[in-house]
């Protein structure tokens, strides 16, 4: 912060260029305390949290057939690799065509976003439920569900897991891509109301309340993870493993 100030006030940075932290903080002080960004900040929050659930739980499902059903993998998995790679910026706007201005389209493009880190991850994860255990449930008759709840899912839950902490960051990327294609309200609509009236600082302040959000479900997704998934030190064990 120090720093900042500093750099800014030497090298006599305009405002409209690179405000420094003190309007910074006016702009956020302002924002929040006559509750200006609060109802954006309520649609935006909704559109994340939305998002990322029905963006989850179609992810996990999905995965979860995949990563059991080799014929489901066959029929669909080329198509979900095809769909990803499409860039969702560019078609975020078919979206706003499709769904209107409204929080659908935010919600339908943060799901698409959220949706395949989850179910690669899911993938991944129920593939690497130990073969020598899977062979002695069948060996004891257990059925295809029971292999999956004592063995696959338990195995694949700190790849779920690792997949959800990517997917709440890009959760947020993708409310705040749709805001800024088409909306009338949200945090993204008023980072693009603050450029037209060239108000810097109201953005640094704007995106600073992103990056809190942002931090706080990142921390969110850590703290259920470390409950549930208590024998894992961290998700580094997961790449390793």
């Amino acid at each position: 912060m120090v720093l900042w100030h500093t750099t800014v006030s030497v090298l006599q940075v305009s405002p409209l260029i690179f405000p420094g932290p003190v309007q910074v903080t006016q702009s956020l002080y302002r924002g929040l305390v006559t509750g200006e960004f609060l109802p954006h900040l309520g649609i935006t929050l909704y559109e994340i949290l939305a998002g990322f659930v029905i963006g989850s739980m179609l992810g996990f499902l999905l995965g979860a057939a995949i990563g059991q059903i080799q014929l489901v993998e066959a029929l669909l998995y080329p198509y979900v690799v095809a769909f990803q790679t499409m860039p969702k910026v560019a078609i975020a706007p078919l979206f706003v065509v499709w769904f209107g201005f409204g929080a659908t389209s935010k919600v339908v493009i943060t799901a698409t976003i959220v949706f395949f880190p989850v179910l690669a991850n899911t993938v991944v994860g129920l593939r690497s439920a130990p073969r020598d255990q899977i062979d002695l449930m069948l060996a004891f008759t257990a059925s295809r569900w029971q292999v999956f709840r004592m063995v696959r899912l338990p195995q694949s839950l700190p790849y779920i897991f690792a997949g959800l902490d990517i997917g709440i960051v890009l959760a947020v990327i993708g409310a705040i891509v749709g805001e800024f294609v088409g909306a009338q309200s949200g945090l993204g609509y008023l980072i693009l109301q603050r450029n037209f009236s060239l108000d810097t600082a109201g953005v640094f302040a704007i995106l600073i309340v992103l990056s809190c959000i942002g931090i706080g479900l990142h921390s969110l997704i850590r703290s259920v993870a470390r409950r549930i998934i208590f024998w894992v030190d961290s998700f580094a064990d997961i790449a390793g493993a």
